[in-house]
């Protein structure tokens, strides 16, 4: 995860504002791909974005929304437009701030600075909302994973499943360890309450294209690929 994604085809410019943002010891990236923007940020999982709307392909305000279907990511517009519908329609896509071209370094990184206390101050361990395993993504927030352009809701049982065996990427996981994960001291998960949850789980990712995704190691547990 790093902590700030720049979304800008002016490479002077991109160039110009992770060199201010690194010397407060922020990891910056920039953008490679200004076709797949989306991919890119999913990728990176950054902890903020900083959007230009003026962009090739589609404006920052196409990939604002793209963006906002899989990360609740703060993002910062910056255009050098500045009339008031450009504001207004930022704000309505999701916006958390917007900066008008020329902007001085010391307002830029006043402005990260304020957003990234204001949404991360309450966790200062952080983890992050999105795990990434090849294709699959998933969005612990949001209860759902994503493969291509499919997307499955998932229960509270099933979520943690995905999310135990996402953590441990093509390594093999026990039954045991995922009913311990599971139980709560709301509810005692049985060998097989967990087989049914396994097996809904899969039914579910069979829907969207990632037929045998889980795979059963006998006497030993589950594994993804």
């Amino acid at each position: 995860m790093i902590d700030i994604f720049i979304v800008e085809d002016d490479k002077d410019l991109s160039r110009e504002i992770n060199l201010a943002l690194s010397k407060w010891g922020y990891e910056v990236k920039e953008v490679d791909n200004l076709e797949d923007i989306t991919k890119e940020v999913l990728e990176n999982n950054p902890k903020l974005v900083l959007m230009d709307i003026n962009l090739p392909s589609h404006d920052g305000f196409y990939w604002c929304s793209q963006i906002r279907n899989f990360l609740k990511v703060p993002i910062i517009f910056i255009s050098s437009r500045d009339n008031d519908m450009d504001i207004i329609m930022s704000i309505n896509m999701g916006g958390d701030d917007y900066i008008v071209k020329p902007f001085s370094p010391q307002v830029l990184v006043a402005k990260v600075q304020a957003i990234l206390r204001r949404t991360y101050s309450y966790n200062s361990n952080l983890k992050s909302d999105i795990i990434k395993f090849k294709e699959v993504t998933m969005n612990i927030v949001e209860a759902k994973v994503y493969y291509k352009d499919k997307s499955t809701e998932l229960t509270k049982n099933e979520l943690k499943i995905m999310k135990i065996l996402m953590d441990n990427q093509e390594k093999i996981v026990s039954r045991e360890d995922i009913i311990e994960e599971l139980w709560d001291s709301e509810e005692f998960i049985s060998e097989n309450t967990l087989t049914v949850n396994i097996n809904r789980l899969r039914k579910k990712l069979d829907s969207i294209g990632l037929e045998e995704f889980i795979l059963t190691k006998k006497g030993q547990g589950y594994i993804i690929r």
